[in-house]
């Protein structure tokens, strides 16, 4: 394939920085952009100037506000495990995926990371056969701590019947 008609495959092709970062602005606001992408340029003192300046110089913040802008804003399907560690700008989307109209979100209601190791689980849907095939991890490692002598905290029998929320503690 040649390079042209992968060009013509890239959404991001042409897409000039500023226009992304105006677009996403305008759809969702400098609140929502800094929950969703974790890039504090859109939480302190949020200009365009800035945040563009910012995303000009550091790759790693322009790459997720591209993925944003791929798979939030554009509502495209996630990328395939091989595809995830591809830049953004170098991904090739079939033709017959089409954007669609942009995810609703909602300020409060981004899932916080645990870790920055995390980023991969809280930031892609899974397949259905890898929820189930989760599950049944999740069963036998849940068995393996019964077994375990329980901690500081009292176990109920209501938590055990419970599915296991690493985000539970986490501030909302």
């Amino acid at each position: 394939m040649s390079q042209e008609s992968e060009q013509l495959n890239n959404p991001l092709h042409g897409l000039k920085l500023d226009t992304l970062v105006n677009e996403l602005v305008t759809h969702y606001g400098f609140d929502i952009l800094a929950e969703y992408t974790r890039i504090k340029c859109f939480k302190n003192n949020p200009s365009m100037e800035s945040s563009l300046k910012f995303l000009r110089k550091t790759d790693w913040a322009r790459e997720t506000l591209e993925r944003f802008y791929l798979y939030s804003f554009k509502n495209l399907p996630e990328p395939s495990d091989d595809e995830f560690e591809i830049p953004p700008r170098l991904r090739v989307i079939p033709l017959h995926i089409k954007a669609k109209e942009p995810k609703v979100l909602v300020k409060g209601e981004a899932i916080v990371p645990l870790s920055k190791d995390s980023f991969k689980e809280t930031h892609r849907s899974k397949p259905d056969h890898k929820k189930a095939y989760k599950k049944e991890l999740s069963r036998e490692s849940n068995s393996a701590r019964k077994n375990e002598k329980p901690s500081h905290k009292s176990s109920n029998s209501s938590d055990e019947s419970k599915p296991f929320d690493p985000y539970a503690d986490a501030p909302r």
